[in-house]
């Protein structure tokens, strides 16, 4: 069997009634002929949109079928373990140049008793935001299931939302349950659960080609909503230059960011997971086994680094480069 290497994947785009161009002015994706290309999956264990390998002797194979051959040494053995084929994360850039819907994701526990799937725990890291912008997260004030059904059915639900001011590294963490949508001008990096179970509350009135509003669901989302009030909705982090620094740890996924202008060295012996890399600033060289091989990380590339390989260096092409860097802890 040849040996495991750190895998890039084909991008699978999706236009949205919400998306624009900057996947491609920005992060230079090649999106051809498409139009208001809203999301880049760049890593998904979907059904109906599952990654592909697009470069090497794995290149053709699917995300699904590498996990069955190799198992743990791709993904760690104790995730192989609880998930099996199914890769538990899933990865995007989204470009929102219009409101995205105000909605909600179930928890494991309802997702799995209503829809056979997981739940939807997420955060977004702010890669790029227009002057003003702003997203939608949490309320504002105390609120219980009552009062949302009160304010929803006045139509005054906006009046009780919290808004956030947005700009360039923000980052927001969306545990199941928060009540949440994007503003128009801004682009950020999504890591999120393995499921695609959305409940669209609100959708600004919009109607589809056809004329025909989009589908809401309302009465599945009242349970769902965690009507609790925070101080804090934004994640507060401290850049560590040249080293790692956290900025997410939770029960499905740790994401760090790395901000660099030297060679730096990544030791993962202790950790039993894939390690992902999405390419923020710059371009980054990461070499493997004992620095005779190595692949480039260019802005708005995701690149997956199989269990295996515990050793590796980052060394920036030019002045700087920032990575997000992804695993399961």
């Amino acid at each position: 069997m040849n040996t495991l290497y750190p895998l890039k994947f084909k991008s699978i785009y999706k236009e949205k009634i919400w998306g624009g161009d900057r996947l491609k002015k920005v992060l230079n994706k090649d999106i051809g002929a498409l139009k208001n290309v809203g999301e880049s999956w760049e890593l998904s264990g979907i059904e109906g949109s599952i990654s592909v390998v697009e470069h090497g002797f794995l290149k053709g194979n699917s995300i699904e079928e590498l996990i069955e051959i190799y198992m743990g040494d791709l993904i760690g053995d104790v995730i192989y373990d609880k998930f099996g084929t199914e890769f538990p994360l899933l990865i995007k850039f989204i470009d929102a140049n219009d409101y995205l819907s105000i909605q909600v994701h179930p928890d494991d526990e309802m997702g799995k008793e209503r829809h056979n799937s997981y739940g939807k725990t997420e955060m977004w890291y702010v890669i790029d935001a227009e002057k003003d912008a702003e997203l939608i997260v949490g309320f504002n004030q105390k609120m219980d299931k009552q009062k949302y059904l009160k304010q929803f059915g006045a139509g005054l639900l906006r009046e009780v939302l919290n808004i956030e001011k947005v700009v360039k590294d923000d980052v927001f963490f969306m545990p199941a349950g928060r009540i949440h949508a994007t503003g128009p001008g801004i682009l950020f990096a999504e890591i999120q659960q393995t499921s695609d179970i959305t409940y669209r509350i609100y959708d600004w009135d919009r109607v589809d080609d056809e004329g025909k509003p989009r589908d809401l669901h309302t009465e599945l989302a009242v349970d769902a909503i965690d009507y609790s009030l925070r101080k804090d909705y934004k994640t507060e982090y401290v850049i560590k230059n040249n080293d790692s620094a956290e900025i997410v740890k939770c029960d499905y996924f740790t994401t760090n960011i790395i901000e660099f202008d030297k060679n730096i060295e990544r030791d993962f012996n202790n950790l039993d997971s894939f390690v992902i890399y999405m390419g923020i600033e710059g371009e980054t060289r990461l070499e493997y086994n004992s620095s005779n091989e190595s692949i480039i990380i260019k802005k708005g590339e995701t690149v997956l680094i199989p269990a295996v390989l515990t050793n590796f260096n980052l060394e920036p092409i030019g002045e700087k480069a920032k990575l997000i860097e992804v695993y399961i802890g």
